[in-house]
């Protein structure tokens, strides 16, 4: 079985895109604390996120950088070639519902919702690479 619940804040704000076929993919990133922390290691681990359809637009629409969120989905692993025919790897969540957390001062959100994405079967070949510098 493979079924994934995370919890934690985003790490800048999700990119929406539409496919040439009309497929509707946003893509986001999230931070999510270690629940024990070692010291000189680190205390959060980074996923990849990928909603589809009315899912991804609900996130695109109400979730932004630093918002906490909470994710169901179920994690793939990918891999591809660049251009210069170096294999890279990545983990990602795929996602099939999400929830609000609360605001990023803490506080309850005092709305609750939720938004299920059911027809997702795989991911599409996305060639989003960038594993540049963390936003903090």
């Amino acid at each position: 079985m493979n079924k994934v619940i995370f919890m934690g804040r985003l790490t800048a704000d999700p990119d929406m895109k539409i496919t040439q076929s009309g497929a509707v993919i946003c893509n986001f990133k999230i931070a999510v604390d270690r629940r024990f922390k070692k010291e000189g290691q680190p205390t959060a681990d980074f996923f990849y996120c990928f909603a589809f359809s009315k899912t991804a637009e609900f996130v695109s629409k109400w979730f932004t950088k630093g918002k906490m969120i909470l994710v169901e989905g179920s994690m793939q692993n990918r891999s591809w070639e660049d251009d210069k025919n170096n294999k890279h790897y990545r983990t990602e969540l795929i996602v099939d519902s999400v929830y609000f957390c609360g605001s990023k001062n803490g506080e309850a959100s005092s709305s609750d919702a939720n938004a299920n994405a059911n027809d997702v079967q795989t991911t599409p070949d996305i060639d989003d690479d960038d594993e540049g510098d963390l936003p903090f």
